[in-house]
């Protein structure tokens, strides 16, 4: 049975599950209606959110470029974690982007996965996390296709344009999430991983 989550909840995945292997981790959004002539002149774009995933290492930092999974690469070296591609509108149901974690293999020195959301071009575009709603977060077995755990985000994010979403974390050999939910005023995937050390 899946777990809701509340910000800053956290919930063991393998404690009793230890042949969970495979992780899908689901990140979806919808645009919000459009209230106010105010939000009309933004209507010829597309809110085109991109998800990335930062493998950090012992000292909770992003050692080099290549453990920043996103759009532009895709599948991280050690083949335990995927992108499984750009969504450029948040268009349709469900997840809008995807992320394919593999627990059982992770490389002992990565103790922590990532995940966040950025607009791009947000500043250009004059978007904002206040002009998305039904923003989640949410964990699936990808073996079995059970849904573990899902944290909506509900807050209201005016001005902000970046989001921490959550993170899955190694913990005492065993592998917990982490509901965050922090937004910040990042423009780029760089910017966010300034935040991680990189």
């Amino acid at each position: 049975m899946s777990v809701n989550l509340q910000k800053g909840q956290k919930v063991d995945l393998t404690k009793g599950n230890s042949s969970l292997k495979w992780i899908r981790i689901g990140l979806g959004w919808d645009e919000a209606q459009k209230q106010s002539p105010l939000l009309q002149k933004h209507e010829e774009y597309d809110f085109d959110c991109d998800a990335s995933a930062f493998l950090l290492d012992q000292s909770g930092t992003i050692s080099k470029k290549e453990d920043i999974v996103y759009f532009g690469n895709l599948r991280h070296i050690s083949g335990c974690v995927s992108h499984q591609g750009d969504n450029l509108t948040g268009g349709g149901d469900g997840d809008d982007e995807q992320i394919l974690v593999n627990l059982r293999d992770m490389p002992e020195k990565y103790q922590k996965i990532v995940f966040v959301v950025n607009i791009y071009k947000a500043k250009e575009r004059n978007q904002h996390f206040g002009m998305i709603e039904n923003a989640f977060i949410r964990l699936v077995d990808a073996e079995t296709n059970k849904e573990l755990c899902i944290y909506n985000l509900s807050e209201n994010y005016d001005g902000m344009t970046a989001m921490v979403f959550g993170e899955v974390y190694r913990r005492n050999g065993e592998w917990k999430f982490n509901a965050i939910g922090q937004p910040t005023k990042d423009n780029t995937i760089t910017e966010l991983a300034h935040r991680f050390g990189f």
